[in-house]
């Protein structure tokens, strides 16, 4: 999807970010929904930010693993805070991508001249992922049970029609592909034998995604962005549970395949099962000037993008990236940061590979020459979904917030993000500092 040329002369701005702590599924988050999860992270940024409620034009959140009783989670977020009923919210799902797609809905909304102050972020709770029974079972049962006629005998049918094995066990909860199948494990997997990545390359990334994050932690880097959360049982929560300063890549060759037997793919080398949710606030650069709040970054450009989930599903930021890059007039020597979302370390590092190629960009973005080669030291500057986790519709506006941060505290200019997803979509956006 191209971005559209702005013609109001409007320019949305990125004021700031909060975040949840991103903690492993079946933690201390286990009693917390992806409802209350957004509840906090919107809270801690209204509270970083602070305004009337009249300013608040709407939010436009995201979610992956959306409740069925109320999968509009923006709205009831909105409530729960007890902002105005009259704010309008809306909730979106683009796997791994929606919320940096929340966000940019909501700089190109305020960019048109449609609001000039919108919350946008996303969130999600593994922990709460619904347990499905399977479809016979419902099939079988639902014409009795809701046919106010149904007597006796026809529950006996019933009864007699029930096949403990088919009907009664629960579906496990798998990020799989509908399409293919595959577990996305799976397909990343074959992306790393395809692209010839090792396990030692895998394992030596991964090392470096967590050391980053410690880093970045021990110096206090992520306290600006992290509000605590209150768990149902008392215990405050005050940061991230998933980084491991102390990890090695002598540590990460002990760990065994996680999806293939021989594979090269372990819990080590991959974003884990994680509960969390980061909210950003953007504005139009003059409301924000209005009400006092020093903007951080812009968006310069963006796009969205998608490959076929059966031809290495996670390789996408190799197209939007540069797809970004370009709308925004800028090559990949022009940026002082990459921000790319790690699935796996088999993506990461298969989708540099793919950047570098120039026989890639002939075929893939009709260009004869690469976007570029780039040093995997060179990415993430204070790690990735690896060590931090991936609560799956947070993680574009975790990569918001810290890029646009990092900008304004490094005193940079220009950030690229990119970031795969389920089915085989991604995403790519250029920040540049305000």
């Amino acid at each position: 999807m191209k971005t559209k040329s702005n013609t109001t002369g409007r320019r949305a701005v990125i004021i700031g970010g909060m975040r949840t702590p991103f903690l492993k599924g079946f933690g201390d988050f286990t009693q917390v929904s992806a409802i209350g999860l957004g509840v906090a992270a919107v809270r801690g940024l209204l509270a970083k930010f602070p305004m009337s409620d009249k300013d608040i034009d709407g939010m436009i959140w995201s979610g992956v693993v959306l409740p069925s009783g109320s999968v509009n989670v923006g709205r009831e977020i909105l409530l729960d805070l007890g902002l105005p009923p009259t704010i309008e919210a809306t909730t979106i799902t683009r796997a791994c991508t929606s919320s940096l797609k929340a966000i940019t809905m909501a700089a190109a909304s305020i960019e048109r001249g449609e609001a000039d102050v919108i919350v946008a972020g996303g969130g999600d709770s593994v922990s709460n992922a619904e347990v499905k029974m399977p479809a016979s079972l419902i099939h079988k049962v639902a014409p009795v049970f809701m046919n106010a006629k149904s007597k006796p005998m026809d529950y006996l049918k019933l009864a007699m029609k029930l096949d403990l094995r088919k009907d009664f066990i629960p579906q496990r909860p798998e990020v799989k592909e509908r399409s293919t199948g595959e577990l996305m494990g799976q397909s990343a997997e074959k992306m790393g034998a395809r692209n010839m990545i090792s396990r030692q390359a895998q394992d030596a990334f991964a090392c470096q995604s967590h050391h980053r994050a410690a880093a970045a932690v021990s110096c206090g880097r992520f306290s600006e962005e992290v509000v605590p959360v209150d768990t149902s049982k008392g215990k405050r929560v005050f940061a991230d549970g998933l980084i491991r300063g102390d990890t090695s890549v002598e540590k990460l060759a002990k760990l065994r395949p996680a999806f293939a037997k021989g594979g090269t793919l372990t819990a080590g080398n991959s974003s884990p099962l994680t509960d969390g949710a980061a909210a950003c606030l953007i504005m139009s650069e003059d409301k924000a000037r209005a009400l006092g709040f020093e903007p951080l970054a812009a968006f310069r450009g963006w796009s969205f993008d998608a490959v076929d989930p059966a031809d290495q599903m996670l390789q996408g930021p190799a197209i939007s990236m540069p797809r970004a890059a370009a709308r925004a007039g800028m090559v990949l020597t022009d940026f002082d940061f990459i921000d790319l979302h790690e699935a796996f370390a088999a993506q990461v590092l298969s989708v540099l590979k793919m950047l570098g190629s120039d026989s890639y960009a002939r075929v893939h973005l009709d260009r004869d020459k690469a976007f570029g080669e780039i040093d995997p030291q060179r990415i993430n500057v204070h790690g990735g979904s690896i060590a931090i986790g991936h609560p799956f519709a947070a993680t574009g506006a975790r990569m918001v917030t810290t890029m646009a941060r990092e900008l304004k505290l490094s005193g940079k200019a220009t950030a690229l993000l990119g970031i795969c997803g389920a089915g085989g979509v991604s995403a790519g956006a250029v920040l540049e500092a305000v």
